[in-house]
């Protein structure tokens, strides 16, 4: 217990003494209910918040007219961590005696209002600010608060009027027009929306920002051919303005127009004036739209300007880097990714980045020698440790692997951060397996489950190398259901649940569960198709297996047990 707290508490046990000596005389109870006040409030000021709410409930106890300290009783109850709707609502109580007494007081009129608005009671939240408005009249803050309220209530043309004389005193703005359009338009009057878009636009015809607003709003409203109009109007103005490039792009796009939106990308990214971080966020946005179709081509000749432009911009690089790994060039986008950790050494993602670019080409002594030169620069990082364990343990560098593990579980609080240390005894336990380790790997599951019982990668791997073992296959089953329950678009569980009951030799339910991996699976997987395989001949369904070994084999051309499948036109153990 803090000092503090002790002397605060001792304080209150004297006090208490005192009164019940004493008697209970209100003139008394209220200087003392002020006394410890005062004193809540010091000790609150040195972060002592255990012995300030025992004090403003004693000062309470001692004075419950006192409308100050219930407000700040109620302002106590609503800071504790276990505060919850009921205690908001007792809380509200206490805070409205204060309103009651002294509406005039704009800082807990305001908080009362605000706390009603978030419980839900509108009319009292506008009550309120509406007693404070007429105390203190044409306060723009006031009278802001007044117009949400309004519309919070659902009191549309109430809120707008509130609007309409903040306009009279201070003026049009982009602000509160958007807030009177939202009124207009939740009363589906886009008419006066509209009309309150031109009375703006009126005030400054050329401005690019009103031109590009009324754009969005003709556009929304299903008028492409008006919203074309502002949006040359905004470029004639800034001809060179990023936000028009973006908005000409997505008005290209949503009305399919998809020449003039190549048009427009290639303009934006050729223009030696537009900032390079704008051209960065047009050529992601075009990358991800046309990757795979037609446009390959012409992406690699714009990021090819950009590159001139750009040669030595490591945002420039670490983008062509994501779109080569998307078009599946690894090596290339490695290439890209180490020009970025040469720029920027200091920052932990791009050799991440690096790392897994190698990983996914299995170029793992690739990934270990960027995690090298990246723990020179980072040698606490625990994201890179968690990284390269993995990639030892693909080279079966088996012992290096637990070694790497080992070093990030001393890195990790398994109480400030279980999934972290639970995915990292799991890393053990799939090492365990593929040394022969058996007993010691489930052992290892069991023991990340028990740290993160939530972990779903672990329940995954445990179930299907239980699978594999043909040991405790119930055990395995009720794992991989759990898996498949928390995450039931995830491929991978599902046709390690669809291998459980395979091995169980509950075909027909393992038939429904693969057919659901291959459905969910978009990563052509060689491994699911040769389970697929499998199970479809244990179905009967013979040609349809052999058709999906022979996919399978297509994925994985150097394996003899799918070579011998195929061959054969039949299933042999694995």
């Amino acid at each position: 217990m803090k000092p503090t707290h002790i002397l605060s508490a001792l304080l209150a046990l004297l006090l208490a003494t005192q009164a019940m000596a004493g008697g209970t005389d209100p003139d008394t109870d209220a200087r003392k209910a002020e006394y410890i006040f005062l004193e809540a409030q010091n000790l609150k000021s040195r972060n002592d918040y255990a012995s300030y709410h025992d004090l403003m409930r004693y000062a309470h106890r001692l004075d419950s007219t006192n409308s100050t300290i219930s407000f700040y009783v109620g302002l106590s109850m609503l800071s504790m961590e276990n505060a919850n709707e009921a205690t908001a609502e007792q809380a509200l109580r206490l805070i409205r005696k204060h309103f009651e007494e002294a509406p005039q007081d704009y800082y807990e009129t305001v908080f009362y209002s605000d706390l009603n608005m978030q419980l839900g009671h509108y009319d009292e939240a506008l009550r309120a600010i509406n007693v404070l408005n007429d105390k203190k009249p044409n306060q723009i803050e006031l009278q802001l608060r007044l117009a949400e309220a309004y519309f919070r209530a659902e009191r549309f043309a109430e809120s707008t009027a509130v609007y309409d004389s903040i306009e009279t005193i201070h003026g049009k703005s982009e602000q509160i027009t958007d807030k009177k359009i939202i009124n207009h338009m939740a009363q589906q009057d886009t008419i006066s929306a509209l009309n309150e878009m031109h009375a703006l636009l009126a005030t400054a015809p050329r401005n690019v920002e009103y031109n590009l607003s009324m754009a969005s709003m003709q556009q929304d409203l299903g008028h492409p051919d008006s919203a074309r109009i502002y949006l040359n109007r905004a470029e004639e103005t800034e001809p060179n303005n990023a936000s028009i490039y973006l908005m000409k792009a997505m008005y290209y796009t949503l009305n399919g127009d998809s020449a003039a939106y190549d048009s427009l990308v290639y303009k934006a990214i050729t223009n030696k004036n537009l900032d390079v971080e704008d051209k960065i966020s047009m050529m992601a946005i075009y990358a991800r739209a046309n990757i795979g179709n037609d446009s390959t081509r012409r992406i690699d000749q714009l990021f090819n300007v950009l590159l001139t432009q750009h040669p030595r911009h490591a945002d420039v690089l670490s983008l062509y880097s994501d779109y080569l790994t998307a078009k599946g060039d690894l090596r290339g986008a490695a290439e890209q990714m180490g020009y970025v950790t040469d720029l920027s050494p200091n920052e932990v993602d791009p050799w991440r980045k690096l790392m897994l670019i190698n990983m996914l080409d299995n170029n793992f002594p690739a990934a270990i020698q960027a995690a090298d030169k990246a723990l020179q620069c980072h040698p606490d990082s625990l994201e890179l440790y968690s990284y390269i364990a993995p990639a030892y343990y693909q080279m079966k560098s088996y012992d290096k692997a637990l070694a790497t593990y080992d070093k990030a579980l001393t890195m990790t609080d398994s109480v400030y951060n279980p999934e972290m240390y639970s995915n990292l005894v799991t890393g053990k336990a799939d090492v365990y397996f593929d040394m022969g380790d058996t007993l010691r790997a489930f052992d290892t599951y069991e023991q990340a489950l028990r740290i993160y019982p939530e972990n779903t990668g672990a329940m995954n791997n445990y179930a299907f190398y239980l699978s594999l073992h043909g040991t405790n296959l119930d055990r395995a089953e009720s794992l991989a259901a759990a898996a498949v329950k928390a995450e039931p678009e995830n491929a991978t569980y599902l046709d390690t649940y669809a291998w459980v009951f395979f091995r169980k030799k509950d075909y027909k339910m393992a038939l429904f569960y693969m057919k659901s991996a291959i459905d969910k699976d978009d990563t052509n997987s060689g491994d699911l198709l040769h389970h697929y395989g499998d199970i479809l001949f244990f179905n009967g369904e013979t040609e349809q297996a052999v058709q999906q070994w022979e996919a399978a084999l297509q994925q994985q051309p150097d394996n003899e047990l799918l070579q011998k499948k195929v061959t054969n036109k039949t299933y042999f153990e694995q």
